[in-house]
This record gives structure tokens, sequence and C-alpha cells, in this order.
């Protein structure tokens, strides 16, 4: 266990605590939630940074990272799905909780025929995923009611969706010459 590893585990655990946050019947618990949220989300920056400045990358933090990454993202779009209960948040949150289970079985499959570096993370989803989060940290931290703040949300939502859907299609395009040779096999 190594600081890097450390700050990821935090991440997990901090998962409960905005979950509780986000059910707290206060004015102030949006805003709580958006925090530790936002806290979480800059801890991902951070492990990672820290993992290559110190060079104490691990097979383990390579393994939790994405997965304290996509828990944290699928359990915030879950609370405002139900929360705000629109097809506006509803259909962006499909598409992105959808790609990430496609992506992470792609990958692992790519893995397993030893071709792991032709599915390796873009620049563009890097882009997806600043959109995702600021989306989310707005959306946390506001009621479910059509203000300024709310509809920005939305749009960069919408925006993180849109960046989901084309980072999946390049993802299955790279993916294409070893998925058609396996059904080709077959």
């Amino acid at each position: 266990m190594n600081i890097p590893n450390l700050i990821t585990v935090l991440r997990v655990l901090l998962i409960p605590i905005f979950i509780v946050l986000f059910y707290m019947p206060y004015q102030w618990s949006f805003m709580a939630t958006s925090s530790v949220f936002a806290f979480a989300a800059a801890t991902d920056w951070l492990d990672g940074y820290l993992a290559r400045r110190l060079e104490q990358s691990t097979p383990f933090g390579a393994f939790l990272d994405p997965v304290a990454d996509k828990l944290m993202v699928a359990v915030a779009l879950v609370l405002l799905v139900q929360e705000h209960g629109n097809v506006w948040l509803t259909l962006p949150a499909a598409v992105i909780i959808g790609r990430e289970i496609v992506v992470s079985a792609l990958r692992e499959w790519m893995a397993e025929i030893g071709a792991r570096a032709h599915v390796a993370v873009s620049n563009l989803g890097k882009w997806k995923t600043a959109a995702q989060m600021l989306a989310l940290v707005i959306l946390l931290a506001n009621p479910p009611t059509l203000t300024f703040w709310v509809f920005t949300g939305y749009g960069l939502l919408l925006v993180a969706a849109g960046l989901t859907l084309w980072s999946m299609m390049n993802y299955l395009r790279a993916a294409w010459p070893h998925l058609r040779y396996t059904v080709e096999k077959k």
C-alpha cells in the first residue's frame, strides 16, 4: 500500500458519505454532496499524478483506480436519475453507464486475447471525464428545479454522453479486427 493507492481507497470510502449527504433533508446537503463528490473527483487526478511522480504505480492501483471512478460516477448518476426523474438526465446516464459496461467488457476480452494495448485510454476519454465530472458536480449542488445551473448540468451531461458514444465507437473500431477475426474463426 502506498500513498496513491490510499488516495484511491479514500475515493471509494467517500461514496457512502456522499450517498448519506444526498439523502439528508437539509438545503445545505446539496452543496455538501457536491463538495464531497468534487473532492473525490480531484483525488482521481491526484492519485495518478502521485503514482507517476513518485514512481509508485502498482497493479492494484491500475485495477482499483478505474473501478473507483466508475463506482463514483455510476452511484452519482443513479442518485440524480432518481431525484430528477426526467429524460434529460436518464438518457445520458444510461448511455454513460452502458458505455462503461461495454468498454470494460471489451478491455477484459482484449486482455484475454493479448491485445489490451489496442483499447488503451485516449485523450477523448479525458475530455469526456471532465465534462461528466463537471456536470455531476453542478447537478449534485442544485435541487432538481429547472434553473440555469441545472440546465447547464444537463447540457454538460449530454455533451459527456456524446463524447462517451464517440469514445466507445473508437474503442470498438480499434478492437474490430480482433472481433471480426474471432467471429470469422467460429
